[in-house]
């Protein structure tokens, strides 16, 4: 039976908020903007298990949206500038908030499966 190396814990916040493999820490997460890599290239490590879902867009909605619409209301209490002001201020902060939490976030769901070792639920199939 083979042995696997062993390999030093790693922050799963690190390692995703880097885009980093969950294991080593040393190998890209993503092959594109969302895609995720097949395996590490550093350790091997295969990114079968991962399955992030909606999750991660479901966070960035949260967090960009809490933010930016916060933003939005003190600019319209402070200075009460006309629509089109906003339009073209929040319009373009929004974008760049949720595209660009988007990849990081998805990586720390994916590096937080792989340390709690989540997988798909299953129900018991025999019965007392």
């Amino acid at each position: 039976m083979p042995l696997e190396p062993h390999y030093a814990p790693i922050s799963p916040w690190s390692a995703g908020l880097g885009c980093r493999c969950p294991r080593c820490g040393r190998g890209p997460l993503f092959k594109g903007f969302l895609d995720l890599a097949p395996s590490c290239t550093a350790c091997g490590l295969d990114y079968g298990f991962a399955d992030s879902g909606d999750g991660p867009a479901v966070f960035v909605i949260l967090f960009g949206g809490f933010v930016v619409v916060a933003l939005a209301f003190w600019v319209e209490v402070t200075f009460e500038p006309p629509l089109w002001v906003h339009a073209l201020l929040w319009i373009p902060a929004i974008l760049v908030v949720t595209l660009g939490l988007l990849r990081p976030f998805k990586g720390v769901m994916v590096a937080l499966q792989y340390r709690n070792k989540a997988a798909e639920g299953r129900l018991d199939s025999h019965t007392p």
